[in-house]
């Protein structure tokens, strides 16, 4: 039986992808779209707000913008549907509200849709607990230039990610150009690059003394994140309420 997704954002750059992505597949449909541009496919209605949509669907996949998800999580929760939620740029009190909404109904939230780079957060973590703090840690990611936030919130799970493996009280450094001192051993440099076209590069580079271990994931596309995202909402069709991320999709293969 097909899945049928109320896409959140299906008129912006990955919502269209999505819909295409969804297009060629035969395990789901998009049964509505929901953009305040109001613009029309074909083969779906789009509604401007969540009030008027009237389809019946099994999942949210929400690739929007940060403003809107206080409507996506209401309308998720007042209607016991699973959310997916993929948009990038969240804040402290956004992912409270992702919290407190997944305390009521499933959601799946991560910084980045790729199982590549969530793959490479994984790796990072077993690399910093192996090197310990005889190597230096940096965090590079690059990003096109219409891209609004920086450091981008994958650049964040990252360190988050490295962070987590070892007993060490690392602090985030994202601006050095003012200080004239030695790097601290327990900081993590975050470095932002902003141009042209590109779709995602993120490095996490452990110097140490006459060596460097460099693990990097490079996006060629932007349909990695929307297949990834399409895949997620067919996982948490049927999931009981709670919060989920790409390590419970990947242990689920």
């Amino acid at each position: 039986m097909l899945k049928r997704i109320l896409l959140s954002g299906c008129s912006g750059k990955m919502g269209k992808v999505i819909a295409s992505c969804v297009k060629a597949r035969t395990d789901c449909e998009i049964a509505a779209g929901v953009d305040i541009t109001g613009e029309r496919y074909d083969v779906f209605p789009v509604y401007k707000s969540f009030d008027d949509v009237t389809e019946k669907a099994d999942v949210i996949i929400d690739f929007s913008h940060p403003s809107a998800l206080g409507g996506v999580l209401n309308y998720a929760v007042a209607n016991s549907l699973p959310a997916v939620i993929a948009t990038t740029g969240m804040d402290a009190q956004h992912i409270e509200m992702i919290n407190e909404a997944a305390g009521k109904t499933a959601v799946f939230f991560t910084y980045n849709m790729s199982i590549g780079v969530n793959l490479l957060a994984d790796l990072a973590k077993r690399a910093t607990a192996i090197l310990g703090e005889d190597f230096d840690i940096e965090i590079i990611e690059a990003h096109h230039n219409q891209k609004i936030d920086a450091p981008s919130g994958t650049a964040i799970m990252l360190a988050d990610a490295v962070t987590s493996a070892t007993d060490t009280a690392y602090h985030f450094e994202y601006d050095r150009h003012s200080k004239r001192q030695k790097r601290d051993k327990r900081e993590i440099g975050i470095h932002s690059i902003r141009g042209g076209t590109i779709v995602g590069e993120h490095q996490v580079i452990f110097a140490g003394r006459d060596e460097i271990i460099t693990l990097s994931h490079s996006a060629r596309s932007k349909e990695i994140f929307a297949v990834g995202s399409i895949n997620a909402a067919l996982y948490l069709v049927g999931k009981n309420e709670g919060i989920y991320n790409m390590s419970d999709l990947v242990a689920s293969k």
